[in-house]
């Protein structure tokens, strides 16, 4: 074969390479928006890693008795105290929203925006019950318990100072995703994403099982062990 032969022949393959990676670019486009988000949740995930790394070093590393979750986190209802009870509803309600949210966004890309509207105010009202089951938690260690930052009457000092660092920035989140989800519930209801796509709703969705699936390790590490 010449030489000329072989160059014709390396220029076609060339040509049909690009011509394939053009054809094929859409598979590795990711939306503006969604990146942002997913380097969002990714500086998050740093953000309540260090604060559980934190936890177990000063639970491993603390000289007084570390308190009884089981007994500060019990809730009667008119009989024996039951352990973790309200923390158990909490983890219930918390990964329901995260199945309507996710139907959320199937019917968002079906375009159907009366179910895609409701899925999300229901995910929004999961997550406002999840932030006032805290706000009772929290009242209830405080006014009752005596649990304080600085210290409480069942060991540790330390644990009034992690469980309110953790719970509360974990509930900062949920409050914050909970006017975040109102706020696109109401644009799908207004029609706004219409003509533009209902890409947004993925987006919120993303951001709302990262917050779930991180009450997932807070409940394991902080409550369970």
């Amino acid at each position: 074969m010449s030489e000329a032969a072989v160059a014709d022949k390396a220029a076609h393959g060339m040509k049909g390479l690009v011509d394939d990676w053009s054809a094929d670019k859409q598979a590795y486009h990711v939306p503006w928006g969604k990146a942002m988000m997913w380097l969002f949740l990714v500086s998050d995930t740093f953000i309540f890693t260090c604060f559980l790394v934190g936890y177990l070093n000063v639970r491993m590393t603390t000289t007084d008795p570390w308190p009884l979750q089981s007994e500060i986190f019990a809730l009667s209802f008119g009989g024996d105290p039951i352990p973790l009870i309200l923390i158990a509803i909490m983890t219930f309600v918390l990964i329901t929203s995260s199945g309507t949210m996710a139907m959320a966004v199937n019917y968002g890309y079906r375009k159907d925006k009366n179910t895609t509207f409701w899925l999300i105010c229901a995910t929004a009202l999961f997550g406002a019950m999840f932030v006032g089951m805290q706000v009772f938690e929290w009242s209830k260690l405080i006014m009752d318990e005596g649990v304080r930052p600085w210290g409480n009457p069942f060991g540790a000092a330390q644990f009034g100072s992690i469980f309110f660092m953790v719970t509360g920035f974990h509930g900062l989140h949920v409050s914050i995703g909970v006017i975040y989800l109102l706020w696109v519930a109401l644009r799908v209801k207004r029609g706004y994403y219409e003509d533009k796509g209902y890409e947004i709703v993925e987006i919120a969705g993303l951001y709302w099982h990262f917050v779930d699936l991180v009450w997932v390790f807070i409940f394991a590490f902080f409550y369970l062990l």
